[in-house]
């Protein structure tokens, strides 16, 4: 039976969302293995990895081109008739082309090592939820085991009350009929559990009839920690990677709209003249060059620009819309913890009201006919208050994960 002394009141250093250290580690052995094994964080971490490989692939010069001919009619020179033409050509970038091109690829890897950081910090949120909901399902059956068997020692009671003239053989038909409606909602609880654990080890990756150690017991902190503003959160460190990555893909748009020069060597065969002897007699030809790629006609680089300002605003604005969207659920998730916890306070005092009515009825057993009907209702209003108090208990861990989730 859920008493106030199941929910004493300790300082908040002592628990993070357990007053136990063996507890927390329990839900935090469950979170680890989720972020290890969750296939939804293995895609994201493998997206990271492929971008931080993107960084090496940067890191390169356009391809060599070579190219070779034959003259099928040899054209004649002074020292000799041209027979073969090969050639090697190398274009380079502008002068800090490729280092823009790395600082971007980086900028990427971040943002992919940022989401990583984010996907972890919501799978918590979800594992924790999970598992507070799981606690939630089991303590309501302990709470309709519980009142079932209360109602077995009503039923004793009212079998002994019904031999010496105190009860009668309809109190005991609701005593059973009452327990009956317990038992069916007793199945309905063991169900949503099974259906809860089901869905808390496929967050971990694990069989579906996979065993799960739930708490047996939560407790409140003494007091909360105040927050007034959210500071730092993933989400918005990712929207200003997006507008560092934006300056870093114009710096490359900027270098793209420089000349580029290429370097190269045409090497033709020349062939021996045989109708006369003359100096450098079938000498080859080496010839090297140099190129240029001048972009003259660079609407696109303006253009290029013009989008790149306005994704910089499109990302600001997208940044505070959501820092303002972080901040409305933090009040909200303090607000509710509050009420969650107020609700706990008031469903204890009710429970000791519904104690103390009982031991009246008790009481009046000993000299007089017990009304059975008072012993349901008190019966019906403890087993109401002890399930608000199981919800409650459950809802100001999730509020406090969820507060836990936006600001630490």
């Amino acid at each position: 039976m859920l008493t106030k002394k199941t929910y004493k009141i300790l300082p908040i250093w002592m628990m993070l969302l357990f007053s136990f250290a063996t507890e927390a580690q329990q839900l935090e052995a469950y979170i680890q293995e989720a972020q290890e094994s969750n296939p939804m964080v293995e895609a994201i971490r493998a997206k990271y990895d492929i971008s931080k490989e993107q960084i090496n692939a940067v890191n390169s010069l356009p391809n060599t081109e070579f190219s070779a001919g034959y003259f099928v009619s040899e054209p004649e020179t002074r020292t000799g008739p041209q027979q073969a033409k090969f050639s090697v050509k190398q274009m380079l970038p502008w002068f800090g082309t490729i280092s823009a091109k790395q600082h971007y690829a980086s900028s990427l890897a971040e943002e992919d090592q940022i989401e990583v950081e984010t996907a972890l910090r919501k799978l918590r949120l979800s594992v924790s939820s999970a598992y507070f909901q799981l606690y939630e399902w089991q303590k309501k059956i302990e709470v309709v085991q519980e009142n079932i068997d209360l109602l077995r020692v009503y039923e004793e009671l009212a079998l002994n009350g019904v031999e010496v003239g105190k009860a009668g053989a309809v109190d005991i038909l609701k005593l059973q009929m009452q327990q009956n409606k317990l038992k069916d909602q007793l199945i309905n609880l063991q169900n949503n559990l099974n259906a809860e654990k089901v869905a808390f080890n496929r967050l971990l990756n694990k069989e579906n009839n996979a065993s799960v150690a739930i708490i047996d017991t939560l407790l409140l902190p003494g007091e909360e920690a105040k927050f007034s503003a959210i500071k730092i959160h993933p989400e918005l460190s990712k929207l200003d990677k997006t507008l560092e990555s934006i300056d870093f893909a114009e710096a490359i748009n900027q270098k793209e709209a420089a000349p580029q020069f290429g370097l190269g060597l045409d090497y033709i065969n020349v062939g021996t003249r045989t109708d006369m002897a003359i100096p450098d007699n079938g000498k080859d030809i080496v010839m090297p060059m140099i190129s240029f790629s001048v972009p003259i006609f660079n609407h696109k680089y303006s253009s290029v620009t013009a989008q790149n300002k306005l994704r910089k605003k499109q990302v600001s604005a997208t940044k505070n819309q959501r820092l303002n969207e972080l901040e409305s659920r933090l009040s909200k998730a303090l607000e509710n913890r509050n009420s969650a916890r107020n609700s706990v306070e008031i469903q204890l005092r009710n429970i000791e009201l519904t104690k103390d009515a009982e031991a009246i009825l008790m009481r009046s057993y000993e000299s007089e006919t017990l009304d059975f009907r008072d012993v349901l209702d008190i019966q019906e209003m403890r087993l109401e208050y002890q399930m608000k108090l199981a919800e409650a208990v459950s809802d100001y861990f999730k509020q406090a994960a969820m507060v836990e989730y936006l600001v630490d």
